[in-house]
């Protein structure tokens, strides 16, 4: 099978080289149900805004701003904010629990996905190895059938 040209520019590709290589390095270091993963993330909107939302809420950025709003909150804006606030962060809570499960379940199926790629691909590995070992073993025999022959002669 002949390898293509990382030199070669493609028609209508306006990258330069090294970007181009740098794409072409990224493909070969991922597994192919991982590049699979990004491809569907990245052509849902949806999957877009949970992703962009779990990764906000999982940063401190996320807990500087809790913070700041929170103390805002009961220091200036209301003189008994507990009611309020409480209710605001059980809704807070509530939606960022949902988008932890939604993260869970795409990785679940992440998961799934990739065991099911990494199982096709050793059951094809060990086929192929069983077929090279019995086709070793055949010129081996036949070797040494034709090297018993010469020297019965």
């Amino acid at each position: 099978m002949a390898k293509p040209d990382p030199g070669a520019q493609g028609a209508g590709d306006s990258r330069s080289q090294p970007e181009r290589r740098a794409t072409q390095l990224d493909v070969l270091r991922h597994h192919p149900v991982v590049l699979e993963q990004q491809a569907q993330r990245a052509a849902d909107v949806q999957l877009r805004i949970a992703d962009w939302i779990t990764g906000f809420a999982g940063s401190m950025n996320f807990v500087y701003i809790h913070i700041a709003l929170f103390t805002v909150w009961m220091l200036f804006i209301e003189s008994k904010p507990w009611p309020t606030l409480t209710l605001i962060v059980s809704l807070e809570a509530i939606f960022l629990s949902t988008f932890v499960m939604i993260g869970q379940n795409r990785q679940a199926v992440f998961q799934q996905a990739k065991a099911d790629h990494d199982f096709t691909e050793q059951e094809l590995e060990l086929k192929t190895n069983t077929q090279l070992t019995r086709e070793i073993r055949q010129l081996t025999t036949e070797l040494y059938n034709r090297l018993m022959d010469g020297r019965a002669r």
